[in-house]
Order: structure tokens, then C-alpha cells, then sequence
């Protein structure tokens, strides 16, 4: 009996050392966070393994995994109609009320899923629900984009394709055709998928063969720039679940077809060091002691090398590229946008590309919404849905939700 309780005992200890971490007191259901957290490092550890002893790419693992969970989420279509198809030889789903008046013109949506550029499943559980929820909440048609994503594809092909889908969607036949209001056109986006819609946003835009524009972009904790890992948000938020900063850097790197052997010197900075001419016309874009409020810098110093790696610019020009990183761009593209809703996390290492991305809008004259949600946390948005949800999750997704159904 004692050999049994002290066996017990060692169990309990050794699982709970497992899955405690300390988190901020202010961070949404901190012990559901973590169990969710001890579940995503197991599944690391387990494709890590995979992916070095050659059975099978990291990512695959991941997508197998999260492809599993996402199953395990009701299904509902009770009132949505859901169409496969494809725009410009892109994979969508189209979801659409199925109750409809004579004549009438519905709301426009275009959503782009997050992961990273390489994990997601756009048609399963969360992202499914959450299109629903729109199509339904908003009386809208809303087009979800199944990009194809790393690493089987990089930049920039993801980005083409949501470009490619999205132009296909706004053509006055098109919208016709699924009784669209092409005065009332939104995208959307979260964390990756947010990096797609401010890029393609801008994009449409500039472009003078679109006739149709978007009247509003939302993004949801959007990643928008890879040159400053060393934001006072990467600083403070670098152990937080579920999107470190070191995962941050490789999901990036893995975007863009690029050795991983990178990570360390990006961490570092040493890719935007003061002697790289090619970074340093950037660097106004993205200097947060300007961009963001005291309450947001608090004492966090910026990291600046004087010397550093050179090569890695060189070799990953995409990383000044305004299509990956939509922080970049100049004042006169950002000019051409539209009005935004940008909701961004406290607790999250991509917080600060979000407040500076909402400021450098405003700069450029375009109206900004800032959600700011002090308990949330990256991901936050996709567990608004059984069977793994939290209360800040559900807020921000009503929270988005209601502003789409004020603006648009």
C-alpha cells in the first residue's frame, strides 16, 4: 500500500511539474492554459523526434495533431449553406445563409487562417465554427482561403494564392453572382492569416485594375515584421503560451524556405545590426520607442548590435519585402487601406506589431479600431469553441464580430 501511494504520489509530482509554468496573474484561466500548453509540448517533442530520425517533416506532425483536436469540435451547419470550390485554381469554402429575401445584397467576407504559414485546418472545428458564426452573425457570404502552406510551398506563394482568391471574389460578376454589396466587403485574418489580409489589403488597395475595394480589414494579434524580435511584447512574452518567441522565429523562417540554423541570430538581432545598409531604411517603420505609449515600452531598452550577420538579409530579401512584412510598407501604401479593427493580446510576443501597425494606419490618415485585451493571449480566438474554450476567447471573437456588424 505504501509502494503503491508513494508510485502515485511520484506520478502526481512528476505531472504536475509537467504542466506548471508561471504565468502573468492577469492572463485568461492560467490552469487551462497550461494543461493546453503541456499538451502542445508533448506534441513537440514528439515531431521534433520524428523530424530527426527522418520519418516525417516536423510540420506534418503538428498539422496530424491539430487536424485530430479540430475533429473532435461539433459540426453545425444549421442555417449555412457550405460550398467547396475554387477562385482562380485557389481552394475555398463559401459559407452562406441559407435564408435569403428576393433582391437583397448580403455583407462580404474574405478570412484567412493563422499557423504559422504551415499548420491549420481552415474546413475543421474552430475556423469552421468561426466562419459559420460570421456568415450567420453578420448575414454575410463569407469565403475562407485553404492556402497551400510550408513546407510544401513558401513565401510567396501563400500570399499569391490569398491575393489570386481574393481578386477573383471582388469581381462585380463575382459578387453579383453570390449577391455580395460590393460596397460592403471586408477581410479578415488571425496571427498569420492577419499578416495576409494587412498584405493583401494593401495590395488591393494600390491596385488600379480593381474596381472593387474593401470598406474595413480586421486583424486578429497579426505577425507583421521579422526585423526586431526584441519588441518590449517579445521581451516580456517570449515564455508565454502558446507562441513563443522562438517558435515565432522559426514558424517565419519556415515561411520562407530558409535554414533554421538562422534562429539563434535573428533572436538576437543580429540580422538588423547598425552596419547592414539593407535593413536600415526600415528601421523608422518599426522603432516602437516612437511608435508605442510608455504604458507599452515600460523600462524595456531596445536591442540594437553594432556589428551582426549581414548574410542573413542577403540570402532572405523577403524579410524587407512589404508582402511578407506589411509593417514595412510606406506611407502612401498605407494611405490606401482601409479602415481597420486590429485586436491585439497583452499577453502575447505579437502584440507590439499590432499597436505599431495600428499607428503607422493612423499616421497615414486611416481610421483605427485598437482592441487591446489585457488577459488575452495568442491563439486566444481559435478556443472561443468547445470542447477547449476560454471566457477571453469568446470576448474577442463577439468583440470583432460586433464591430464587422457596426462598419460594414
Amino acid at each position: 500500500m505504501k509502494l503503491l501511494c508513494g508510485i502515485s504520489l511520484l506520478l502526481v509530482v512528476t505531472v504536475a511539474y509537467h504542466i506548471y509554468i508561471p504565468l502573468p496573474r492577469t492572463i485568461s484561466e492560467p490552469w487551462k492554459l497550461m494543461l493546453l500548453d503541456a499538451a502542445f509540448r508533448c506534441v513537440t517533442h514528439v515531431f521534433n523526434m520524428a523530424h530527426h530520425l527522418g520519418l516525417t517533416h516536423r510540420i506534418h506532425v503538428l498539422n496530424y495533431a491539430i487536424n485530430g483536436v479540430e475533429m473532435l469540435v461539433p459540426v453545425s451547419c444549421e442555417g449555412i449553406q457550405v460550398q467547396d470550390t475554387h477562385f482562380d485554381g485557389v481552394q475555398v469554402r463559401v459559407y452562406q445563409p441559407s435564408q435569403k429575401e428576393k433582391n437583397q445584397l448580403r455583407r462580404g467576407v474574405v478570412f484567412f487562417h493563422g499557423g504559422g504559414w504551415s499548420i491549420g485546418a481552415p474546413k475543421l472545428g474552430s475556423y469552421d465554427l468561426l466562419c459559420k458564426k460570421m456568415a450567420s452573425d453578420l448575414n454575410a457570404v463569407v469565403v475562407t482561403v485553404d492556402y497551400r502552406m510550408a513546407p510544401e510551398v513558401h513565401f510567396p506563394v501563400q500570399y499569391e494564392e490569398c491575393l489570386h482568391a481574393t481578386q477573383h471574389f471582388l469581381k462585380p460578376e463575382v459578387l453579383a453572382q453570390y449577391s455580395v454589396d460590393p460596397e460592403r466587403v471586408a477581410v479578415c485574418g488571425d496571427s498569420a492569416g492577419g499578416n495576409l489580409a494587412a498584405a493583401v489589403s494593401q495590395q488591393i488597395g494600390v491596385d488600379n485594375d480593381s474596381s472593387v475595394k474593401f470598406k474595413a480589414q480586421v486583424l486578429i494579434y497579426p505577425v507583421l515584421q521579422a526585423l526586431d524580435f526584441n519588441t518590449p511584447s517579445y521581451q516580456q512574452n517570449q515564455d508565454v503560451p502558446i507562441l513563443y518567441r522562438r517558435l515565432m522565429a522559426r514558424f517565419w523562417l519556415e515561411y520562407l524556405g530558409a535554414n533554421l540554423d538562422h534562429v539563434h541570430p535573428m533572436l538576437i538581432n543580429n540580422h538588423t545590426a547598425k552596419d547592414h545598409v539593407r535593413g536600415s531604411a526600415h528601421r523608422a517603420k518599426l522603432d516602437w520607442t516612437t511608435l508605442l505609449p510608455q504604458s507599452i515600452k515600460k523600462d524595456y531598452k531596445p536591442v540594437v548590435k553594432e556589428t551582426g550577420s549581414p548574410e542573413i538579409l542577403e540570402k532572405l530579401p523577403a524579410l524587407l519585402d512589404v508582402r511578407a512584412a506589411p509593417l514595412l510598407a510606406e506611407e502612401d501604401r498605407l494611405r490606401m487601406a482601409p479602415r481597420a479593427y486590429i485586436l491585439t493580446c497583452e499577453h502575447d510576443v505579437l502584440r507590439d506589431d499590432g499597436l505599431m501597425y495600428g499607428r503607422r494606419l493612423e499616421q497615414a490618415g486611416v481610421h483605427v479600431t485598437s482592441d487591446h485585451l489585457q488577459d488575452g493571449f495568442h491563439g486566444c480566438v481559435s478556443f472561443a469553441f468547445w470542447p477547449c474554450y476560454f471566457s477571453v476567447g469568446i470576448r474577442a471573437v463577439q468583440n470583432y464580430i460586433a464591430w464587422l456588424d457596426e462598419n460594414l
